[in-house]
């Protein structure tokens, strides 16, 4: 990217910030939880699985395992079993289970919070550690999700770039570092009600 190009993206970025806000003041992760340790859970089961379908599930199971000790401690069958609905249970229940265990024994139950500490956890990926640095502990970041992939994409942020990490690196040159986690935020509610629009245009 060129110096001039990289000036007019930032130019474009901010714009893009700021309709955003007021089209969306509220800018929140859209996965209900209480605790780091419960978004993590979250972002795992929501791989390939509607946000909507996980929060149905993590109720019925942390009445089951209420704490990271009792995931940890939990037969990952036992788990599967509750988190089936979400799909790929079988994987999904072995990284919750592998996960749970390093917090609970090499963390004391805390979710770290430096990007190298998280990636080296179990089923956690650059997303996932994004979404925990920016919304529990108020880092900057950048979760390249669908939706913040292809609305960078169309509206010119980035120039067909699909792959998630060169997405979140473009990204960082041009979005105020303390912007980055709202505005992902805000292109997930942006990119569900261009969905809902199109669904209702289609009927």
């Amino acid at each position: 990217m060129s110096l001039q190009g990289e000036e007019q993206k930032k130019v474009l970025a901010l714009e893009v910030i700021e309709r955003l806000k007021r089209e969306y003041p509220l800018a929140e992760c859209t996965l209900d939880y209480r605790d780091a340790w419960q978004l993590l859970v979250s972002v795992r089961l929501a791989a390939q699985c509607t946000d909507a379908r996980v929060d149905l599930t993590t109720p019925k199971l942390y009445e089951k395992f209420p704490t990271v000790e009792a995931l940890a401690e939990a037969d990952p069958a036992e788990i599967e079993a509750i988190v089936r609905p979400c799909g790929l249970g079988r994987s999904k229940a072995r990284d919750i289970s592998a996960c749970m265990k390093v917090l609970h024994e090499k963390y004391g139950d805390v979710v770290p919070d430096t990007m190298e500490e998280l990636l080296a956890l179990p089923g956690v990926g650059r997303k996932s550690a994004n979404l925990i640095l920016g919304d529990v502990y108020g880092k900057p970041a950048i979760v390249t999700d669908t939706h913040c992939i292809r609305l960078s994409n169309l509206i010119g942020l980035v120039d067909g770039v699909k792959e998630p990490g060169k997405v979140e690196r473009e990204l960082r040159k041009i979005v105020p570092p303390e912007e980055g986690n709202d505005l992902c935020h805000r292109f997930v509610h942006h990119g569900r009600s261009e969905e809902h629009t199109s669904e209702l245009q289609s009927h």
